[in-house]
């Protein structure tokens, strides 16, 4: 089949997951998996061979995505449960002081988003953003703009999340290594969305009259004497328990990685340290920190820990769901051919790889709305431009940052992290639009010019 005609599949094959998720609100994994079968089918690949694809596709995905998400699920169900996110956020704004509070919360939401989902985390840190602007007399927006715009740059490029470890798996790129250029280049990007965040907030927004009825109902009777929220238990982990339980994991896999760059191939010190540094394991001690360090000090049962934990997984088994099915769609278009002729399409445009992969990314996001499938999609569409390029660990790895990136921006009226937004922090769609679409595109194109700088630089 000649290129033209299979990069026509491929765009059809998108355009149909597009309608079908967007117009038909059809669930993304059915749409995924029926998309792919028909795009195997229009591609000529043997009908006997279609089944065994899809499958492979869905084991090859699942095999490292099903575990971290399961894992960094539980790890953020007992953090949340415990009110370590709550001892965590007023940790910091009494180390900043109360004058730099918007800059405390969003350093805090920074750390607590790299274990915890976004929709999660937000939730967990509206009541602390509610606390605070109430004893500020200031709205809601002012402080949880830039709290949710970091928190979500976190979750887009930073495992264990779903849609940057599923493309990872795609592209064969390594989960240290795309964990420590991301938290690094997410570092950079919390000032920045404080900065943004305060230019957005120079005007007013008028708030939805239900978010402005609730936010003045908060906190009446159950605030403490300096105007926070008093939403943790009254035994709840130290800040010390919570960093502990992030940052342990992250020096183990950083670890991993290093041995890996440093050593030579065959040394055993190398094979001991990528067993410790593998990030499967490296979750595997948070878990059992969190029951020496939560658990036992906090008297918990051991139905009721079972019960926290298995809380996290329903709706971690749907993200493993879409995630896989993102695999199957990738491996689909892989083996039918399409990743061939679209890699040499795109050496045809001369363009970089890595400006081709942000701005996909970014398009899928914003016809779509789903940052996991927008990663997942883009990286099955590169899969082969980048098997074939001879790209080292580190260029993989920055390649998938850059396009987690390119999922990153342009969140808009179709990505349910839109409504969660606008909806705690008050804001009309047309507002929203204003404020959270910007940030989110503002922060996008930083982390991706970032990303191509670091590209330069290796």
């Amino acid at each position: 089949m000649s290129t033209f005609a299979l990069l026509g599949i491929a765009a059809a094959g998108i355009a149909l997951l597009l309608l079908l998720i967007i117009r038909f609100q059809v669930q993304a994994f059915v749409a995924l998996i029926v998309v792919s079968i028909l795009v195997a089918f229009a591609t000529g690949m043997p009908i006997g061979e279609i089944i065994s694809t899809l499958i492979s596709g869905m084991g090859g995905t699942l095999g490292s995505v099903a575990i971290l998400v399961a894992l960094g699920a539980m790890l953020g169900r007992m953090i949340e449960v415990s009110g370590g996110a709550s001892s965590l956020a007023n940790r910091f704004t009494q180390i900043l002081g109360p004058t730099r509070v918007p800059a405390a919360l969003t350093a805090a939401a920074l750390v607590l988003a790299i274990p915890v989902f976004f929709d999660v985390g937000f939730i967990i840190l509206i009541p602390i953003v509610y606390g605070f602007c109430k004893a500020a007399k200031v709205d809601p927006v002012k402080y949880g703009l830039p709290v949710a715009g970091i928190m979500l740059a976190v979750h887009v490029v930073v495992p264990p999340h779903p849609g940057i470890v599923g493309g990872a798996a795609v592209v064969q790129g390594d989960v240290g290594w795309i964990t420590l250029i991301g938290l690094a280049i997410c570092l950079p990007l919390a000032p920045l969305a404080q900065i943004v965040g305060k230019w957005l907030n120079r005007r007013d927004y008028v708030m939805l009259p239900t978010t402005a009825e609730q936010f003045r109902q908060f906190g009446e009777n159950k605030q403490d004497g300096h105007g926070a929220a008093a939403s943790a238990p009254a035994k709840s982990p130290s800040v010390g328990t919570i960093l502990a339980l992030i940052l342990v994991p992250l020096g183990l896999i950083m670890l991993g990685t290093t041995g890996a760059t440093m050593l030579p191939k065959g040394d055993p010190l190398r094979d001991v340290l990528s067993f410790i540094g593998a990030p499967v394991f490296a979750l595997l001690v948070a878990i059992g920190l969190a029951f020496l360090l939560i658990v036992r000090p906090l008297g918990w049962s051991r139905g009721h820990t079972n019960e926290v934990m298995e809380s996290s997984l329903p709706p971690a088994a749907t993200v493993i769901l879409v995630t896989g099915a993102g695999g199957v769609f990738a491996k689909v278009l892989t083996v039918s051919g399409i990743g061939t002729a679209l890699s040499g399409a795109l050496a045809a445009t001369g363009l970089p790889l890595i400006l081709l992969g942000f701005l996909i990314a970014l398009a899928l996001r914003a016809a779509q709305g789903s940052a996991t499938v927008a990663i997942l999609a883009t990286c099955g569409l590169l899969a082969e431009s980048i098997a074939s390029g001879g790209y080292s660990t580190v260029q993989i790895a920055v390649l998938t940052v850059a396009i987690g990136f390119g999922g990153l921006g342009l969140s808009h009226v179709n990505d349910s992290v839109f409504w969660i937004v606008t909806r705690y922090l008050g804001l009309s769609v047309a507002d929203g639009l204003r404020s959270w679409t910007v940030l989110t595109t503002i922060l996008g194109v930083a982390g991706f010019l970032l990303t191509w700088l670091l590209w330069a630089l290796i």
